[in-house]
């Protein structure tokens, strides 16, 4: 007997079915190196493996920032927190954003499948664009979404050119 007999892919009409899980989260994040390293060779200048990269079981909420003549917007994303559980603060010109998302409590009777929702605290600092008037800020929580206006100062004089005379 040749031992190309014994290999299960070389018979005709055999099938080897391969299941390829990671219960190990060691072997979860060599499984994400991996990807990244090849991400990394097919385009080297692209930064686009770390844009969503988190690690696993922590909870960064995504914002946007906009700004218009008037006013600054910032808009977070943190779904399953109430209000109560997100604190807003503002000072020298920096938007603080903190909070924690807890653990849901399990039932005992039942088994996890998957386990992606990410828990923990947070904390996003945000350098304003521009000097804001920090007396007349609003916050509103709808549908999981922070929104936070805060109105602009008043326009600041730019300086005004002074001519020096011939004396």
């Amino acid at each position: 007997m040749a031992i190309n007999d014994l290999l299960p892919w070389k018979k005709e009409g055999s099938k080897v079915e391969i299941e390829r899980r990671n219960v190990n989260p060691y072997l979860d994040l060599q499984s994400q190196m991996n990807l990244l390293f090849d991400d990394f060779f097919t385009n080297p200048f692209s930064l686009a493996p770390f844009a969503g990269f988190e690690p696993s079981g922590s909870f960064t909420p995504r914002i946007d920032v906009r700004e218009t003549d008037k006013e600054i917007k910032v808009s977070a994303e943190v779904p399953g927190l109430d209000d109560k559980d997100i604190q807003v603060t503002l000072e020298n010109n920096i938007l603080t954003i903190s909070g924690q998302k807890e653990v849901e409590k399990e039932d005992k009777d039942s088994r996890s499948h998957r386990i992606e929702r990410s828990y923990g605290s947070f904390r996003r600092d945000i350098q304003l664009p521009a000097e804001v008037d920090e007396d007349k800020e609003t916050a509103t929580f709808t549908k999981g979404v922070l929104t936070v206006v805060l109105p602009k100062k008043a326009t600041v004089s730019q300086g005004k050119r002074i001519t020096i005379q011939n004396g």
